[in-house]
């Protein structure tokens, strides 16, 4: 079992930044396939935003690069989301996802196996 616990959502005027955060526990992030943040607006499907792998290779929604960058903190155990320019259409709710034994589909939900609760980021105009 791995649990997730996301942190650092809230309400930002567009352009500005926030750092999201993803403890977890039950399991070393090293030793999990792929680590990756996931969003939710109302009425939209779960989207793809970025992933880390665990030899550190990362991976970004078209929509997010050059603006959010995940990193992965071992120590700590836990990974971010440093998002940077937001926009309105990046409000949604955040989820941190894990994937045990990576499949090759990084950008799907389904690849993944465990889920935290989710932080909700809200840009305004």
């Amino acid at each position: 079992q791995v649990q997730l616990v996301e942190s650092g959502g809230g309400l930002v005027q567009a352009g500005g930044s926030l750092r999201l955060s993803c403890a977890a526990s039950g399991r070393t992030i090293n030793s999990v396939a792929m680590m990756g943040w996931f969003r939710q607006a109302p009425g939209k499907e779960r989207e793809f935003v970025a992933a880390i792998s665990w030899s550190g290779g990362t991976y970004y929604a078209d929509s997010v690069k050059g603006r959010l960058t995940i990193s992965r903190d071992n120590a700590k155990n836990a990974v971010h989301l440093q998002m940077h320019s937001l926009k309105p259409e990046d409000t949604a709710d955040y989820y941190c996802t894990a994937d045990v034994l990576y499949s090759g589909r990084y950008n799907s939900p389904g690849e993944y196996d465990y889920w935290g609760q989710g932080t909700q980021v809200t840009v305004s105009s």
